[in-house]
Parts: structure tokens; sequence; C-alpha cells
């Protein structure tokens, strides 16, 4: 007799705190994303001390990337079934864990293995923030606005590592970039247990294991294949057989998925133009803004000398512009329309990656950060309209999984950017 007013006022204090539980993903948000990142300022340290050989230093950056990758389809469908609170509980444990274990790694293969262990949280983590955003935002104004905080931190999380790695690097050893991720957890931890509410699908089908392992093969492999194409050769054995692998696991999942009666990831979700086009939309941001990241990290302290610090720095400009530029694009898309914005912002991407590839070993810094911070505000432009567009597209129910395929993309357009951009900066400059 009483449930309905029980539910109301339960609704009513979700709705009241929201904007508590959104800072509390924001900052869950953050520590993972900064990870993808804050490592690579600590290359030459980790050399050092560690004694790592060039594919060692490749795999204790892109070992997270694969497994945090690799699961996204898997632990959001689990968090659909079980809990996205539980499921960003768990993934926060696993992330402290893994970076206790990092901080304390005593060789490269141990860091490896830790690292991947933290891939593990932070596929937990991913995928629940952003659906139970969507389940306590109700409103598709106000929620198109949180969708752009939380894109927002997304992309400032991936522009900060530097800045965060060089500032801890300048006083303190490599462990320091992994003791950082204790605190934010714990207020994460303890924030979350009082103002993130459990959320699930009532309808969530029986597991689809088969449809998990196929996910995790098919994915896995290809980002493999994408990982160690720049170092090894397009055209090498492992990266052959390691990209026939994830084509055919790929393939495999869709058949899958279509023929049970269960499935995991309801592939008719990308019959909705709506839905596909913005996840082409965000693989292509991430693609640009790995890609860039990764080249201009190394192009200010192995061209320009500068130190961690200092490479880390002069990268601030280009995070405070996607910091305001991401909120600010709610307001934007609701006058123009969500089309006209995002095709906006990526034109304004590929403006500034076309004149980024023409600087020079003497180009200015002027010269350079503008045209970083065009690509920012461009980032900022696309991230959030697109996120709000998969996630608007479809039943509150299924957020966990289709904010999986929203995380896969950005993961798989990011490595898709450090290698291609990658490779063909090696292969101009090898000599």
């Amino acid at each position: 007799m009483h449930e309905p007013a029980i539910d109301a006022a339960i609704d009513e204090r979700i709705h009241a705190r929201r904007w508590f539980t959104l800072a509390t993903l924001c900052l869950s948000l953050l520590i993972i994303v900064m990870d993808n990142t804050i490592l690579n300022v600590a290359i030459p340290k980790l050399i050092d001390e560690l004694g790592a050989t060039n594919s060692q230093l490749q795999w204790i950056v892109d070992g997270y990337t694969l497994v945090f990758a690799g699961l996204l389809l898997t632990t959001g469908s689990l968090g659909d079934r079980f809990g996205r609170k539980l499921a960003l509980r768990v993934g926060i444990v696993i992330f402290a864990l893994g970076s206790v274990l990092s901080a304390l790694a005593g060789s490269a293969t141990q860091l490896i293995a830790t690292r991947s262990l933290m891939g593990v949280g932070g596929a937990l983590i991913m995928p629940a923030t952003l659906s139970i955003l969507t389940n306590v935002f109700r409103d598709p104004r106000e929620r198109g606005r949180a969708i752009a905080i939380w894109a927002g931190f997304s992309g400032l999380g991936v522009a900060i590592g530097p800045v965060t790695g060089g500032l801890l690097l300048e006083h303190f050893s490599w462990s320091s970039v992994f003791w950082v991720n204790l605190p934010i957890g714990a207020i994460a931890l303890v924030a979350g247990f009082f103002f993130v509410p459990e959320t699930k699908d009532p309808t969530a089908p029986r597991l689809d294991p088969l449809g998990a392992l196929l996910s995790i093969i098919g994915l896995g492999s290809v980002l493999f294949a994408i990982i160690e194409g720049p170092s090894k050769g397009w055209t090498s054995s492992e990266v052959l057989v390691g990209a026939l692998i994830g084509v055919v696991g790929v393939a495999a999942f869709v058949g899958w998925e279509l023929h049970t009666d269960h499935p995991m990831l309801d592939l008719r979700f990308f019959e909705n133009p709506r839905f596909t086009a913005a996840n082409i939309a965000v693989t292509l941001t991430f693609f640009a803004m790995f890609g860039s990241l990764f080249l201009m990290t190394q192009y200010w302290q192995l061209v320009h000398g500068f130190t961690p610090l200092e490479a880390g720095g002069h990268l601030i400009p280009y995070a405070l512009a996607m910091m305001f530029t991401a909120p600010m694009s709610a307001r934007l898309v609701e006058q123009p329309g969500t089309k006209r914005v995002v095709t906006i912002g990526s034109a304004l991407i590929s403006a500034a990656m076309l004149v980024l590839s023409t600087i020079q070993p003497d180009s200015s810094y002027l010269r350079v950060i503008v045209n970083m911070c065009v690509m920012s505000v461009g980032m900022g432009l696309t991230m959030a309209p697109a996120t709000e567009s998969v996630m608007g597209s479809l039943p509150r129910e299924k957020a966990g999984v289709g904010s999986a395929v929203n995380d896969t993309t950005r993961q798989m357009g990011g490595a898709l950017g450090v290698a291609v951009i990658g490779s063909l900066v090696a292969s101009v400059y090898a000599g």
C-alpha cells in the first residue's frame, strides 16, 4: 500500500543530492583517466631506476589500457545486473590495491602486472560513473549539463596527467604517481557511501559468459595489434596474428549476440544513427587527444629539453581550455543543436591537427599552444554533446552497457591515436 510513497521519497532524496553525486562520480573518474597519461613523464626515471627496456616501457603504459578497454563491455553489463554502485566501489578498491602494488614494484615486469590490475579497477569504475549519472539526472536538459561536466573531467584528467606527474617527480620518486591515487580514491569511496545511490537494470537478462569471453578476446587482440604495430611493424607476424584473432573474435561476438536470446550487448542500439554517429565522433576525438598528447609531451622534453614539470606546465592552457569549454557545450547545443556543435568541434580539431603537423624544432611556444588550445576547444565542444547523444538514445536501464560502449570507443580511439601518430613520427624521425 505504501510502496509508491516510499519510492517517491527515495527518488526525492536522490534528486536533492544529485550534484553531490555528480561531484563524487567526477572524482572517481578523474583518477582512472589521469592514469592514462600521468606515467608519460615518468618514463626517463623508470629507465634509470627499474632498468626498463623499450618493450617493457611500452607495456607498463599500455598494459593498463589493454585490460581496461578489453573488459569494459563485460564490466558495464555486470554493473547493470548486480548494481552500478557496487561496481564503482569494488573498482575503486581494486584500483587502489593496484596503485599500492605498483608503487612498491621492484621490477618492470612486476609493474606491468600491477598496472594491469589497475586496468581491471578502471574498467569497473568508468562505465559505472556515466550510467549512475544517467539514472540520477532524469531531466534531459539537466542531464546534458551533468554529462558535459563529466566529459570535462574526463578530458581534464587526460590533460592534467602530465602536469601532475611532472609536479610529483620534481619532488618525489616515480612511485609517487601511484601513491597520489590513494587519497583521491579514499575520498571518492567515502563520498560514494553517502551520495551515490544504487541503480541496476530491473529487467537484466541472465549472464552471457560466452559473449563476455568473445568480447574480451576480440577487443583485447585488436588493441594488442594496435599497440604493438608501431614497435614490431604492422606486417610482423605478432601484429598480423593479433589482428586476425581480434577480427575473428569481434565477428564471433557479433554473431553470438545476434543469435542468443540474452545478449550482453543489444546490437540493435547501432541501428540508431544518433547512437552510432556519436560513438564515431567520440572515437575520433580521443584519437586526436591521446595522439597529440603522446607527441607533445615528447616534443617538449626531447626537442626543447624541458623537465617533466616544465613539459606538464606548458600544457596547462590546453587543459584549462577543455575544462571551461566542455561544461559550456551543454548550453550551446540548446540553440544550434547537437549536430552543428559537434561538427564545429570536429572541424576545429582537424584544423588544429593540420597546423600542428607543420611545427618545427624551433617553433615558438605561443604558436604551438594556441593551436593546441584550439584543438582543446574543439574537443570540449565534441565530447559532451556526443556522449549525451549516446546515453540519451538508450533506455535508462541499459545505461551500464551503453556507457561501456561509449568508454570502449574512447579507449580504442586513444590507443589508435598513440599507435598511428607514434608510428608516423617514428618513421619520419628514425634517421
